[in-house]
């Protein structure tokens, strides 16, 4: 199953009890936060390119193409990357915060040990740099490792590849002060709150057509439209 999700983007004012709120549970206090709204989902089993025509299909019905300011947070996927190359070529693709820091918590440990004080002194410094923008700090660091040492795993191994390869999706600093969000929350709520909760019930199972069908209601359900969906498919 793949889900695209578009919102729309707000930069909360300091006094709104939301952005404080946001800033006390997060580990950076001083940024500012961004609010995400007007969710707009298309949904479906579909493989990378038939993703990618229904992906721009949404675009233009949420008038994507229009957007003078517009971005694309994700894992880093090289497909995704692709699809997003070739359907909205104008947005700042960003690799989403949580899974850069995944890599380098998979890295620390590995070297330094789970759970040590070093493995997570290690990691809070290359935080720290990545979250000012400075990536290729980060890279130094990782080239100091011996992470082709084959007793790790191929995702510690390919993580100085995977930063190298991604450095300019991940300026996170001047992504933020351009009002970009840098978390991909919206596409990864998506399939456990739009998909998960009708798609994977205890002993459910339907056809493939069938899902697709389920998945694209879903889609127009969680946006709002079901109604002028319903209202189309049945004057069809």
């Amino acid at each position: 199953m793949k889900v695209a999700a578009f919102s729309q983007v707000n930069t909360l004012v300091p006094r709104h009890p939301d952005r404080r709120k946001a800033q006390r549970e997060g580990a950076r206090q001083q940024e500012d936060v961004v609010r995400l709204s007007g969710h707009s989902y298309s949904a479906g089993l579909w493989d990378a390119d038939t993703f990618g025509r229904h992906q721009y299909a949404e675009g233009l019905r949420c008038g994507f193409d229009r957007v003078a300011h517009a971005s694309s947070v994700n894992d880093g996927a090289m497909w995704i990357a692709r699809m997003t190359d070739t359907n909205v070529p104008h947005a700042q693709f960003i690799v989403d915060w949580t899974h850069s820091k995944a890599h380098l918590w998979a890295v620390g440990q590995a070297v330094y040990g789970e759970g040590t004080p070093e493995a997570t002194g290690w990691v809070e410094q290359r935080e720290t740099e990545l979250w000012a923008g400075a990536v290729e700090h980060v890279l130094e660091a990782l080239e100091t490792l011996d992470l082709d040492n084959e007793s790790h795993p191929d995702g510690v191994r390919q993580t100085p590849q995977y930063f190298a390869s991604r450095s300019a999706s991940m300026r996170y600093a001047a992504f933020r002060a351009q009002g970009y969000p840098i978390g991909s929350g919206t596409v990864e709520s998506a399939a456990r709150n739009v998909v998960q909760p009708r798609m994977r019930r205890p002993g459910r199972g339907s056809q493939r057509d069938n899902a697709d069908a389920m998945l694209a209601a879903l889609g127009e359900f969680h946006s709002g439209r079901l109604p002028w969906a319903w209202q189309k498919a049945s004057t069809a």
